[in-house]
């Protein structure tokens, strides 16, 4: 099917066929590229967090605020992305972004004091965005109901261990190279990521659903020198629904989980264990990010398997029954308590061991959150 071909938009599944299967496949593998390029930006330089304070006469402490700037970009970023996007489309807001991301890397590289290095990773954070927030929209668009569970699996799992490959591949970088060959590097993957987005990314937006469509329609005259003036904290309303604010909170208890036990590696597990090498703090890392692996495809298919039963079962379907997938990790406060028991209480190597294993269960958990 191509695009000279009319959609009949009252049928639910014809939206859903505009693309052939592997085309679908496709799609996913690019987002699901932006979605790890999110990931790795926001964690890839924790290993050399005391590289970059004696090189910028400052504190560890004071660097590690960076980390919490790049979140607060990628906040920001996010609300603005999925705002624009719905009104543009998916493909221009990941044009826009990620022009950003390399910009906000070679700030971050060449920064010589910690307020350019602060900017530089806001601007980052702003540029990477898309990725946790566009790339399922995106899904969203090609993949029926009965199907999107596992490509949000394969899409949520793939950023999620680059979560726990961020510190790994910054700790190897900074470790035989320097902390600022870890944002050049990042500023090269991010060109990479929006020549493939030119290439193989076309728009994917429902037909006639974009806010710019429906300004055509109504002959509203669109700005020609300014995109449209868009409000993206509109979208925090949204959190009015006791659902959608229960499970962002959820979401966000899980990653903290997997935040709680890999940024202060190198001084809770490192410290305790011996270990001071920053690419071997970066590879303790790595089970967190074989668990997400493998975690999250499985949520997917669950949550697939678990919408198609209840929606047999009473005839229709509610957003909610997906949630029955995340009860699988409903054990997670007890991974970041056992890792803390084990560190204070078992020493040597059966203590790293364990805690590596409890690494690797908190990773699957939060694949299913």
């Amino acid at each position: 099917m191509n695009e000279e071909v009319p959609l009949l938009v009252n049928d639910h599944d014809l939206i859903y066929s505009r693309f052939p299967p592997g085309r679908k496949k496709v799609l996913v593998i690019v987002v699901s590229w932006v979605g790890l390029l999110a990931f790795l930006t926001s964690d890839i330089f924790i290993p050399s967090i005391a590289q970059i304070a004696k090189d910028l006469n400052s504190t560890a402490s004071v660097v590690g605020h960076s980390i919490s700037i790049n979140i607060l970009g990628s906040a920001f970023g996010g609300l603005l992305a999925s705002r624009y996007s719905k009104f543009y489309g998916r493909r221009p807001a990941f044009l826009f972004h990620l022009p950003l991301m390399v910009l906000g890397s070679l700030v971050t590289g060449r920064a010589e004091s910690v307020p350019q290095l602060m900017v530089g990773r806001f601007i980052q954070g702003v540029g990477a965005s898309p990725g946790l927030s566009v790339g399922a929209a995106v899904i969203g668009d090609i993949y029926k109901l009965e199907e999107r569970g596992a490509a949000l699996g394969t899409y949520f799992g793939t950023g999620l261990i680059g979560l726990a490959l961020a510190p790994t591949i910054g700790g190897g970088i900074a470790h035989y190279s320097s902390w600022r060959a870890v944002h050049y590097w990042l500023a090269v993957m991010g060109c990479a990521i929006l020549v493939c987005i030119l290439l193989f990314l076309p728009e994917t937006s429902h037909p006639d659903s974009r806010g710019i469509d429906e300004y055509k329609k109504s002959g509203k005259p669109l700005p020609k020198w300014r995109p449209v003036i868009l409000n993206p904290i509109a979208n925090l309303s949204m959190l009015r629904s006791l659902n959608i604010t229960s499970t962002a909170l959820a979401g966000c208890f899980a990653l903290l989980t997997d935040v709680a036990l890999m940024v202060p590696i190198a001084f809770t597990i490192g410290k305790r264990y011996n270990v001071d090498d920053q690419a071997t703090i970066g590879l303790l890392m790595l089970p967190i990010g074989v668990g997400n692996a493998i975690g999250a495809p499985l949520a997917g298919w669950i949550s697939d398997r678990t919408v198609i039963q209840y929606k047999a079962k009473r005839g229709h379907w509610y957003p909610e029954d997906r949630l029955r997938a995340s009860l699988y990790g409903a054990y997670l406060s007890v991974t970041v308590i056992a890792s803390a028991l084990v560190t204070t209480y078992i020493p040597g190597t059966l203590g790293l061991v364990l805690n590596l294993v409890i690494f690797f269960f908190n990773g699957v958990g939060v694949s299913f959150i």
